[in-house]
C-alpha cells in the first residue's frame, strides 16, 4: 500500500485509536513520529463457517426473543374484551370446537410470522457482523485514510500537503499526492459504502423488531382465547369426574404393563371402554360410508371440501388414503430428522422430528379417535389417533395435553402445548438442540410409513440451518 509511504513522506498524521475500534482522531505529527518498526504479520484468521455463524446468531436471537416475549402482557382491556367475546359465543359443542380450530390456525399463523422474523433478524445480525469485521480488520488502513482526508479536508491544502519553502519537496509532495488520492477516493468509497450498508441493517433490525414485538403481542392474544376456549369446551364435554377418573387410572397402568405401540393401541381398543364403544361407532360409521352411492358419497366429499364438514361427526371426513398432500404438519417449526434418515444410534428414524419454539401449540394434522393420551415410556407424553383406513398417527414430545382419549377431534383441533424447552425422548436423544422437538409417527396396519406424502408440498422441506 502506498499510503503509508505518502503518510511518512509528507508528515500526514499520527492516528490515536479511541475505545472504540470504529472511532479515530488525528494529530498532527512529525514524519518520524510517523514512521515506525515494521510489526510482524498476524497469522489471518480463518473465514468463519457461514452456517455455524447464522446458527449461532439464531440460537442468539431466539434467546432474546424468549427475554422480549416475558417483558409482553395484555392491558386489562383486551383481557375484558377477550372474555367477553368468549361470553358472546353460542355455548355449544359446534360452536366451540369451531372456535378453537379457527383460534389454533391464528396461533400457528402468528407463530409461523415469529419464526420467518426470527430467521430474518439472524441474516440480518450476521450480515452487520461481516460489516463489523471487515471495518475491524482494516482498521489500519481506515485510520490513514481518515487521517490523510482529514489533513486534505485542512484549508488552505497547499499550505499543509506540500512543503512552500522548497520547490523540489513541493514538486516530490505533489507527484506523491497525485498517485495517493485515487486510492484514498476508492478507500473513502468503500467505506462509505459499508458504513451505509450498516445503517441499512440496523435500520432494517429495528423495523422487524418493532413488528415482531406486535406479532408477539398478538400471539399471548390468542394464546389466552385458546385457553378461554378450552376451558368452555371442558365445561361441555365434562364426562362423569369418577368414571374419568377411573378410566385415566386403568390407562395409566395399560401403558405400564405395554412393550410397544401396537401393544398400547390394542390393550387401549379392548379395556378402556370410552375408547372401545368410540372405535366401535368410528368403524360403523366408516362401513356405512363405503355403502353410499357415487352421487352421495361426491355430496359428502363436496361438503368435506368446503370446510364446513358435519360437526357431530365421529368418523374422518375423508378416507385418510386420500388425504396425501393435504395435511399440514401438526407445528410450526424446523424439520430436523425424516423418515429414514439416521436417528443417531445407529438406526434409521421411523418418523419425523420438528424442532420448535417454546409453548407452540400442537394441532390434529387429521380427523382421528384419540386412542391414547399421556405418558408412555420414553416418549414422553404421547397422543395416538386411529385416522381409520387401517393407519395410526403417533405425536410424542409435548410437555400439556389438552385432549382426553376416547374423543373424536377433527382436523387442525389444538391437541397439546409444547413445552419450554427439548423432552428426551428415545426418538431425539441424538438430536444437537436444546429446542422443544415434537416427533411425529404415521403407521399403517402397525408398521410405521413415511409421512412425506401426506404433507402439503410448503411442509415437506427439512431445515437447512437447524442441527
Amino acid at each position: 500500500m502506498i499510503l503509508p509511504a505518502i503518510a511518512a513522506g509528507v508528515g500526514v498524521a499520527v492516528i490515536v485509536m479511541s475505545a472504540d475500534p470504529f472511532i479515530v482522531r488525528a494529530q498532527d505529527a512529525a514524519p518520524e513520529a510517523v514512521q515506525s518498526a515494521p510489526q510482524p504479520a498476524a497469522e489471518p484468521a480463518p473465514p468463519p463457517d457461514p452456517a455455524a455463524e447464522l446458527a449461532a446468531k439464531r440460537d442468539q436471537t431466539r434467546a432474546e426473543l424468549e427475554t422480549l416475549s416475558k417483558t409482553i402482557s395484555l392491558s386489562t382491556d383486551k383481557v375484558s374484551t377477550l372474555q367477553q367475546s368468549i361470553a358472546d359465543l353460542e355455548k355449544s359443542t359446534e360452536s366451540i370446537r369451531q372456535a378453537l380450530i379457527d383460534s389454533a390456525a391464528r396461533r400457528k399463523a402468528l407463530e409461523k410470522q415469529i419464526l420467518e422474523s426470527e430467521k430474518k433478524l439472524a441474516d440480518l445480525g450476521v450480515k452487520e457482523d461481516g460489516i463489523r469485521r471487515s471495518l475491524h480488520e482494516r482498521r489500519g488502513l481506515l485510520a490513514e485514510v481518515l487521517a490523510a482526508l482529514q489533513r486534505m479536508g485542512r484549508n488552505p491544502p497547499p499550505a499543509l500537503l506540500v512543503t512552500p519553502d522548497d520547490a523540489l519537496g513541493s514538486v516530490r509532495s505533489a507527484i506523491l499526492l497525485g498517485a495517493v488520492v485515487p486510492g484514498i477516493r476508492k478507500e473513502t468509497d468503500k467505506l462509505a459504502a459499508d458504513l451505509a450498508s450498516l445503517a441499512a441493517l440496523q435500520t432494517a433490525s429495528a423495523a422487524e423488531k418493532t413488528s415482531l414485538t406486535a406479532t408477539m403481542t398478538d400471539g399471548i392474544e390468542e394464546e389466552r382465547r385458546m385457553d378461554l376456549l378450552l376451558a368452555e369446551n371442558d365445561k361441555l364435554s365434562r364426562s362423569n369426574a369418577a368414571e374419568l377418573g377411573a378410566e385415566r387410572k386403568r390407562s395409566k397402568e395399560l401403558a405400564g404393563k405395554a412393550t410397544s405401540l401396537e401393544g398400547l393401541v390394542a390393550s387401549m381398543e379392548s379395556e378402556i371402554a370410552s375408547v372401545r364403544d368410540a372405535a366401535a361407532a368410528a368403524r360403523q360409521a366408516e362401513e356405512n360410508r363405503k355403502l353410499l352411492t357415487d352421487e352421495q358419497r361426491a355430496q359428502a366429499k363436496a361438503l368435506a371440501d368446503s370446510g364446513v364438514p358435519d360437526k357431530n361427526r365421529i368418523a374422518p371426513a375423508y378416507p385418510f388414503g386420500e388425504l396425501k398432500v393435504k395435511l399440514e404438519v401438526p407445528v410450526t417449526g424446523d424439520i430436523l430428522r425424516q423418515f429414514g434418515d439416521a436417528d443417531g444410534t445407529g438406526h434409521e428414524a421411523m418418523g419425523m422430528t420438528v424442532a420448535t419454539s417454546p409453548e407452540t401449540v400442537v394441532t390434529a394434522p387429521a380427523d382421528g379417535l384419540v386412542v391414547f393420551a399421556g405418558a408412555f415410556r420414553s416418549y414422553g407424553q404421547m397422543i395416538i389417533l386411529d385416522a381409520g383406513d387401517g393407519y395410526h398417527l403417533v405425536l410424542s414430545g409435548m410437555d400439556t395435553i389438552n385432549t382426553r382419549q376416547g374423543k373424536f377431534v377433527f382436523s387442525g383441533e389444538p391437541l397439546a402445548v409444547m413445552g419450554a424447552k427439548r423432552v428426551a425422548s428415545a426418538t431425539a436423544l441424538a438430536l444437537e438442540t436444546n429446542r422443544p422437538t415434537l416427533y411425529i409417527e404415521f403407521r399403517k396396519d402397525g408398521k410405521p410409513v413415511d409421512s412425506r406424502p401426506w404433507w402439503t408440498a410448503k411442509d415437506t422441506g427439512k431445515a437447512r440451518n437447524d442441527s
